[in-house]
This record gives C-alpha cells, structure tokens and sequence, in this order.
C-alpha cells in the first residue's frame, strides 16, 4: 500500500513540475538540431498541421481576414 502511494505521489509530482516547467523542458530538448528536426518532421506529418501551415503561410490574400 506504502509503495503505491509513493508510485502515485511522484508520478503526480514529476506530472505538475513536468506541467510547470514545460517550456523551458521543450527548450531544452529542441536546442538539439537533430532533436528539433525530428520534432517538425513528426509534427508536419499530421496532415491537417501540414495543410494548416501551408495555407497559413503560402495563403492567398483574398483568403485572409479583412482589414476594414
């Protein structure tokens, strides 16, 4: 029962310091470049990111929002 609790309490612990410090982990693992290339790739292979970031990006003017 002891050993369960603990089990609990860390994982709980490492969840909200995990969630608290979450940019500067993400900092940290994305300062690599071979980290960071591998991050993009994963997430542009999802195809409505992928989709997404090109229209975003490469759109046409007329599919913005106007500025009136």
């Amino acid at each position: 029962m002891s050993r369960m609790l603990t089990s609990i309490f860390m994982i709980g612990s490492i969840g909200y310091f995990g969630y608290r410090f979450r940019y500067r982990i993400i900092n940290l693992l994305l300062r690599s470049g071979w980290m960071r290339r591998f991050a993009v790739g994963s997430v542009m292979s999802f195809p409505g990111v992928k989709s997404k970031m090109m229209q975003t990006v490469f759109g046409r003017y007329a599919e913005r929002p106007s500025e009136w």
